[in-house]
């Protein structure tokens, strides 16, 4: 029996609870048993059990009283140590400036020999080689395909579908917000009227400067950099440029031209930049709404068009569950 222990039981902690009871039949089938989750913790309280939780009980629980259990720590890293787990699925919240908790549980869950399975940005921004080479070091898989473009196959596509292949170079759409924002100023709206429909529907946070400032596809920049390219690069590392300062004029320019303007994210073995870009009417990079979408230049197949919903619980659960899926194949 595979345990799982989830750090961050938030939107997508929740919704791989959900994701896991769905597949119940497809575990059973493949593996004679389902996954059980046997610890989890939000940013204040956790909830253990050796033998298995009700994860059903526990989203009532979150949605009533914003809480996991009623026990309450200080370290995380205590509490991961309380109960025997096998794979620890990270879904905290990203800091992109320390990594944060995430950061801290993941080194921990590698340095104990545990797999781990995160789509936190942050650590894997920061600290990607350190933590891939701990991960070899203790014989622990560390897999991140949430991490990029939520429900979109970027990354195992790279390392497992196009393996022998040159990847030259990939292009994209990483954040799904400033597009939306983007494909609204085009009909007409400007920056701020955009932003704040953005944020009455969700897609942006009350504080939006990691998502408009371009952070956040630079974190998905740099992910990309050191695991389908090899680099060593952090954060710090790539040029980035915002889409504030894109005014209706330089919409309505671009308009006139037949372009659009998009954030787009590039990576090659010499290139690491966020920035705004003029793409053709009808290219597949135009794309509108909250989509994401990359496309990977290889020297065999060519050029290949990959999109899909950039964040979402189910969405990014669905991805988390591919990684989970990898793994117990290894295990079993």
């Amino acid at each position: 029996m595979v345990k799982l222990f989830i750090s961050g039981f938030g939107t997508v902690g929740q919704g791989l609870a959900e994701v896991l009871k769905i597949r119940r039949d497809f575990f059973q089938e493949r593996y004679g048993e389902q996954p059980v989750v046997v610890g989890v913790i939000d940013s204040k309280t956790y909830a253990v059990n050796p033998d298995g939780l009700d994860t059903d009980a526990i989203i009532a629980r979150k949605m009533g009283t914003r809480t996991v259990g009623d026990g309450k720590y200080t370290d995380s890293v205590e509490v991961m140590d309380s109960v025997d787990y096998d794979i620890l699925i990270e879904v905290s919240p990203t800091d992109i400036k320390t990594g944060g908790t995430g950061l801290k549980n993941i080194t921990h869950a590698l340095e104990c020999g545990k797999d781990v399975i995160t789509v936190n940005k942050g650590p894997l921004a920061l600290k990607f080689q350190d933590l891939t080479e701990l991960a070899k070091k203790n014989g622990c898989k560390l897999r991140f395909e949430g991490s990029v473009g939520g429900a979109m196959p970027i990354i195992n596509l790279c390392h497992e579908n196009l393996i022998g292949e040159h990847i030259r170079s990939i292009r994209g759409i990483f954040n799904g917000t400033c597009n939306y924002i983007l494909s609204k100023m085009d009909k007409g709206q400007t920056f701020e009227q955009a932003l704040k429909e953005a944020q009455q529907l969700g897609y942006a946070e009350t504080d939006p400067t990691n998502d408009v400032e371009g952070y956040d596809a630079a974190t998905k920049v740099v992910i990309l950099a050191n695991s389908v390219f090899h680099r060593n690069v952090t954060f710090s590392d790539v040029k980035i440029t915002g889409i504030t300062g894109i005014t209706p004029d330089a919409i309505a320019q671009a308009a006139a031209h037949d372009m659009v303007i998009r954030l787009i994210g590039e990576i090659s073995d010499n290139r690491l930049e966020v920035a705004p870009r003029l793409i053709p009417v009808g290219h597949p990079l135009s794309i509108t709404g909250t989509l994401n979408i990359a496309q990977i230049d290889a020297d065999l197949a060519g050029p290949i068009t990959i999109n899909g919903r950039g964040a979402g619980r189910i969405e990014t659960a669905s991805a988390i569950l591919s990684d989970l899926v990898a793994i117990m194949d290894a295990r079993y």
